[in-house]
């Protein structure tokens, strides 16, 4: 990891609440954003501010989501997904999450992810694969 992941850096991205984000259970009329999307936007976005700050063969993996879904969008309408640093523990980096549309705070949370050495991760989860298949069943 680099010097450069820091409490106070963030990243901003603007989301299309395109129909795969949206909920369908309450018909077509109601097609808002979605909580489990708004989740994964959080995810990905914090991914990708991470990402920014890592040596080549590193990645992160969430750890911890909580989120505050606060207003419904609806279907067609865009988010701001803001996501800053607040701490950084050795690998584990924690974010505040702010979800914005056009007219209001609809989201709010803190995401944990943990800072991975791919290599090291691959061989933790072929020993794992292994001990599952020698597993009674």
């Amino acid at each position: 990891m680099k010097s450069t992941l820091q409490p106070g850096v963030s990243r901003h991205e603007k989301i299309a609440v395109d129909r795969d984000r949206t909920i369908s259970f309450l018909g077509e009329e109601l097609r808002v954003y979605a909580t489990p999307s708004m989740v994964a936007d959080i995810e990905y976005t914090t991914l990708r501010l991470i990402a920014e700050h890592l040596e080549d063969g590193e990645s992160s993996v969430g750890m911890h989501v909580a989120v505050d879904h606060l207003g419904a969008t609806p279907l067609g309408e865009n988010v701001d997904v803001v996501v800053t640093v607040t701490e950084v523990d050795g690998r584990k980096v924690s974010v505040d999450a702010e979800v914005r549309d056009a007219l209001e705070v609809v989201g709010r949370g803190r995401h944990t992810r943990f800072i991975i050495d791919l290599v090291k991760q691959g061989e933790r989860l072929r020993k794992k694969k292994s001990a599952i298949a020698a597993a009674p069943r």
